[in-house]
């Protein structure tokens, strides 16, 4: 069986089942696309499926055309090779981090064709050193004086009916943009590429605990990883060498599925990229949005009163909302009715367990474990992630249809010196600092903070100064980790239903 594990090549297109020359026959049928969009558990490339969209035309050079005037915003980072002064990145450019230009794609065009404009939006901005990129419009912003352009882009040939560009949004970047490795609280996602090629990094939920997951920037619906995947940091960050990286590199025509809570990072490598997106809803996110809306309102709550006046630098730039605690408020609330309200048919104390991309599996009682208890939900996550075991599925996997594979693809040798395998797990040596990460449990052990725990309570100094400061984020880390407040919204959900 043939698999993605760099770049996808296009396997030809079907033949028509009617013989006619020329005429094209998808090779799954809304319906089918649709089964295996919602059983599928790793990432796929769909082929031969938009051969007949009208959005496979739609070049960055067509779209200024369709918006001659349209002000846009890019966000603008620094390329990799002119990163020296940032440790040659070994932290993400979040977007907090990043520059932002208003312009237009005609504008953009020319700075990105190495004419340079002295006049022009992007006049302090280097090609030979920044990246350009407008990422994440959507349709009904773009095009709200063109809703006929909808009609170009067509979901319901995966078996959504019809969705279309109104449920999608448009990137367009030049070579270098990327978006820093996270995963979608919300849905699973299918990505159109357009023009030029983009390479994706893919981790599994199950690896969450390696990739360092973070809150701060704040973004509703995204999880951000602390680790710059393709430059990792091994000395901060040891659990990533863990991490099972998947790479493919799409390319015009393709259609990506990424399945729910996949972690990505995803980089254009050709002059300029155009995507388009759409997350499909799924029934596991009505839960999801009672966690977002705890995270909400823990951020906000303790990063506010750390510093009132500059939520710029923890408040990612795409979140516009009001933040204060009333209107977190009325957002949990909402959040927690629309859950109950979804599943007031069901029992007290019970509630649907779904399968990862939306299926029912089975209906089990809603149990809360006190904190001693807590079992360690992406391992769990792991093992709905592989789906049924007793009645296996025919693989849907062939020639328009190629899954995702693990890449072999090596870490920076220079940052592995300061490490060694030793047996099941990783081993860093340290005068005072030993970790060993073991497959089997995923579980960090730290002789640092077990000596600590072990100390008793009486023989801690009031007058020594503290061995380590714990920052705002640090709390925040561990307050609205995923499984923390997985747990928070099951207990919050099971207290409401009494």
């Amino acid at each position: 069986m043939a698999a993605c594990s760099e770049a996808c090549t296009q396997p030809a297109q079907a033949a028509g089942a009617s013989g006619e020359e020329g005429k094209h026959v998808k090779p799954f049928t809304p319906e089918k696309a649709k089964e295996i969009i919602m059983s599928l558990r790793q990432p796929a490339v769909f082929f031969n499926m938009t051969s007949d969209w009208p959005a496979q035309h739609w070049t960055a050079n067509h779209v200024s055309k369709l918006l001659p005037s349209k002000q846009i915003r890019f966000r603008m980072g620094l390329k990799s090779k002119d990163t020296v002064m940032f440790s040659c990145i070994v932290v993400p450019q979040f977007e907090t981090a990043c520059s932002y230009v208003e312009a237009t794609l005609e504008e953009f065009l020319i700075w990105n064709a190495y004419q340079p404009d002295i006049s022009g939006p992007f006049r302090d901005y280097d090609h030979s050193k920044f990246w350009a990129y407008a990422d994440y419009k959507y349709f009904i912003s773009l095009f709200e004086d063109r809703a006929d352009v909808f009609q170009d882009v067509r979901w319901s040939d995966f078996g959504f009916p019809g969705r279309n560009g109104q449920e999608s949004t448009l990137w367009i970047g030049s070579m270098g943009a990327h978006t820093p490795c996270h995963l979608d609280s919300y849905g699973c996602n299918l990505v159109f590429q357009v023009q030029g090629r983009k390479k994706w990094h893919l981790f599994p939920p199950e690896d969450t605990p390696f990739l360092y997951p973070t809150r701060i920037p704040y973004e509703e619906s995204s999880v951000f990883s602390k680790v710059n995947v393709v430059n990792p940091d091994l000395q901060h960050f040891p659990g990533f060498q863990q991490a099972r990286r998947h790479v493919v590199t799409l390319s015009p025509g393709q259609v990506l599925f990424v399945p729910r809570h996949w972690w990505h990072y995803v980089e254009s490598i050709d002059p300029v990229s155009v995507s388009i997106n759409s997350w499909i809803e799924l029934e596991e996110d009505h839960l999801a949005r009672v966690e977002e809306a705890i995270t909400r309102m823990l951020v906000c709550a303790l990063k506010t009163a750390e510093n009132p006046h500059n939520t710029r630098a923890w408040l990612n730039p795409t979140e516009v909302e009001e933040t204060s605690h009333e209107v977190n408020c009325h957002y949990l609330n909402g959040a927690v009715s629309a859950f109950l309200d979804h599943y007031r048919t069901s029992k007290v104390g019970e509630i649907q367990e779904l399968g990862t991309q939306g299926e029912s599996t089975k209906k089990e009682e809603l149990k809360v474990s006190s904190p001693l208890e807590v079992k360690d939900t992406y391992s769990q996550s792991a093992a709905i992630t592989m789906g049924p075991t007793k009645r296996e599925r025919a693989s849907p996997f062939g020639p328009h249809l190629v899954p995702v594979m693990p890449s072999s693809e090596e870490l920076p040798s220079e940052r592995r010196g300061a490490f060694e395998r030793n047996g099941g797990g990783l081993v860093y040596k340290d005068d005072e600092l030993f970790v060993k990460l073991s497959c089997a449990t995923r579980q960090l052990v730290m002789k640092k903070c077990e000596n600590a725990l072990a100390e008793p309570a009486a023989s801690i100094s009031t007058t020594a100064p503290p061995r380590a400061l714990v920052s705002t984020d640090d709390l925040l880390d561990c307050v609205v980790n995923p499984q923390v407040t997985k747990l928070v919204a099951q207990l919050l959900i099971q207290g409401k239903k009494l």
